[in-house]
């Protein structure tokens, strides 16, 4: 585990931007798993800037990304199909046959979650971009009983849905459900960044990176890998 503690959102972003970059630069065939909320912005932000300076180049990448918000359709604004296009996918030159994110307007949530995960198996993830709940969970696997494998429908955990009320303009309006990507394809990525921005956080950092590892604390199931780095910032 490799971890950096930095003084700035805007000095974690670059350094994040720039670990992606190095991937980039040396596999440009990678196959990336993207995270959403507003911890990654700056990050995307950032590679979008390297693109359009000329050094980096988006097209020979897969994504996938961790998952999708129930009940909204890909071009709602608070869609996290929405939220990629704005942030990353509409500014660098990625082809748009190899993003993939969920369908969780699917009719058959279960057969979805199966095709997500072959698609994922079939192609693997070289590195996943994560950030991290103030419940712990990542993507959006909320603290349980279990660490869930696979690609699964979750109800969303009350203080997940209070913690996104910001991004709506009637809390009520916040999905209790959504389709995550499971452990299993989380950890199965060969590298993993985990990104975190706030004092907030640094409680829940300590949980999951120094404590026992638990479902009640989903992310600190990343003791387990092999190839960790977290970059976080006060």
């Amino acid at each position: 585990m490799k971890v950096y503690h930095v003084p700035s959102y805007d000095v974690m972003s670059q350094k994040a931007a720039n670990l992606i970059s190095a991937q980039i630069i040396l596999y440009p065939q990678s196959v990336l798993g993207l995270a959403t909320g507003s911890t990654p912005i700056g990050v995307y932000e950032r590679l979008v800037d390297k693109h359009n300076n000329g050094e980096l180049d988006c097209g020979g990448l897969t994504t996938f990304n961790l998952d999708e918000y129930c009940g909204l359709s890909e071009d709602d604004p608070q869609s996290y199909h929405y939220f990629m296009k704005s942030h990353l996918f509409s500014k660098v030159n990625i082809n748009k046959e190899k993003i993939h994110l969920p369908d969780a307007s699917a009719k058959d949530i279960e057969k979805e979650c199966k095709r997500y995960d072959s698609q994922i198996e079939a192609c693997g993830i070289d590195l996943q971009l994560l950030g991290i709940g103030n419940n712990g969970h990542i993507g959006f696997n909320e603290p349980g009983a279990v660490f869930e494998g696979d690609t699964h429908c979750v109800d969303l955990d009350e203080s997940t849905i209070l913690a996104n009320a910001r991004f709506f303009d009637d809390p009520n309006d916040v999905p209790r459900k959504a389709v995550t990507m499971g452990m299993k394809s989380i950890m199965l990525a060969k590298r993993i960044l985990l990104v975190a921005n706030g004092e907030a956080k640094r409680a829940i950092l300590e949980k999951s990176l120094y404590g026992p590892i638990t479902p009640l604390v989903p992310a600190s199931i990343l003791q387990l890998h092999p190839d960790l780095t977290v970059v976080w910032s006060d």
